[in-house]
């Protein structure tokens, strides 16, 4: 298997919206309060075509879709954008791609002028958990400001080298 990361295509759009669905379900998180419910699921790649922002896919020639992450503006006036949307479908578990598309996220939004990345998770998605503490990811008490996801109950937050 030889996965590419690329930005997202509007034909992404269907497969990663099932990808964080399921993802969300599998962990009994198919709530309201989760991305589950987000309006913008099903249009990741009209959502992420906005300024400052961007949204990362990962292909394989054989299987399709294996999953993607982006991030979007979060506090412009202190520079932090959030990560958001970070999911993999189960053929891309355990490959360490996860890694990978971090790198990505973070090269590009370190390109945009963010400072910092910003994310909210929740206790029950432990694998995400261990990734994001692997990555440099340091947990604070609470997210930053209002959040729509109220249902997430863990924030993390990375200082991107400048």
């Amino acid at each position: 298997m030889q996965p590419t990361i690329r930005l997202i295509d509007p034909n992404d759009d269907p497969f990663l919206a099932a990808i964080i669905r399921q993802n969300l379900a599998d962990h009994q998180l198919d709530l309201p309060g989760t991305a589950y419910f987000d309006p913008e699921l099903d249009h990741l790649s009209t959502f992420y075509a906005q300024p400052m922002a961007n949204y990362f896919t990962i292909t394989d020639a054989a299987l399709g879709v294996l999953g993607g992450g982006g991030y979007a503006p979060y506090d412009q006036t202190k520079k932090i954008a959030e990560l958001q949307k970070f999911y993999l479908s189960p053929a891309a578990k355990g490959l360490g791609l996860s890694y990978s598309l971090l790198q990505t996220i973070e090269a590009s939004a370190q390109e945009l002028g963010y400072q910092q990345l910003y994310l909210e998770t929740h206790h029950l998605l432990s694998v995400a958990l261990h990734v994001y503490q692997k990555a440099g990811y340091i947990e604070i008490d609470g997210p930053l400001q209002h959040t729509q996801h109220t249902t997430m109950d863990r924030f993390f937050v990375k200082h991107l080298l400048n």
